[in-house]
């Protein structure tokens, strides 16, 4: 089975590809106070949760999502029109780091998706890109909550430079020309929520669904937990940036 139809399949009830709350998702949103007609640009959008959520929020704004994933688009698109917002959302399937620069956004998203870039850094710098003058970008990353253990670097076949640690992690996004207007650090319990709906879900699908692709959504699902459980948990943190371009 494809590693996007397991991600696909294993986000059925948990649609925000990260540790963050409907309700921080929220939060963050309202506080990126976007001006009328606002141009939102979400990078590695999945079902876009987040884009769809700041349509709803933002009832003039107009938006592009980006996703390589077949299926995680298909999803965005049948959500925009439950929510009738599907003239307002343009949706393009194609690496995230392909996208064109071909004009300019009041604020860009990009949460969960960092590898599409190959890091944090590159991501940072890409994304400034797309923004206008003194734009707003929403970039959530993983940094180490804590110094990584051996067991965890192994189960996340890690280095420790894979990540930063929280200063760190400020550090790298403001060196690329951004000033931190606010963040949310998701706590375990929202971790807790994520990883539990990730594998609870896959493994749901498959014992509904028996068979070759039952055995590796169960194999995936039983993987990835033992990796949370025995390695990252309380070491892998999340943050979720609200970011300024500077100029």
């Amino acid at each position: 089975m494809e590693r996007q139809l397991i991600s696909h399949l294993a986000h059925r009830d948990h649609p925000i590809a990260a540790p963050v709350s409907g309700e921080n998702v929220t939060r963050l949103l309202r506080r990126a106070r976007l001006t009328e007609g606002a141009r939102i640009l979400d990078l590695g959008c999945g079902q876009a949760a987040w884009t769809l959520r700041a349509l709803a929020l933002y009832h003039d704004a107009t938006a592009d999502g980006v996703d390589t994933s077949t299926e995680a688009l298909k999803s965005a698109e049948e959500m925009a029109e439950i929510q009738g917002v599907w003239e307002r959302i343009r949706l393009h399937q194609r690496p995230a780091a392909e996208f064109p620069v071909a004009e300019q956004y009041d604020l860009v998203l990009c949460v969960g998706a960092t590898h599409a870039f190959g890091g944090l850094d590159a991501t940072v710098r890409h994304v400034r890109r797309y923004l206008r003058r003194n734009g707003l970008a929403l970039i959530g990353e993983a940094f180490w909550e804590r110094e990584p253990t051996q067991a965890a670097l192994t189960r996340l076949e890690a280095e420790p430079s894979e990540y930063h640690d929280l200063p760190g992690t400020v550090a790298a996004v403001e060196a690329a020309g951004f000033d931190v207007v606010y963040a949310y650090t998701s706590d375990l319990a929202e971790w807790d929520e994520y990883e539990w709906s990730w594998t609870g879900t896959l493994l749901r699908w498959a014992n509904e669904h028996p068979g070759p692709d039952g055995d590796a959504a169960r194999a995936a699902a039983l993987e990835h937990r033992d990796m949370w459980l025995n390695g990252y948990r309380g070491i892998l943190g999340f943050v979720t940036f609200l970011l300024q371009r500077t100029d």
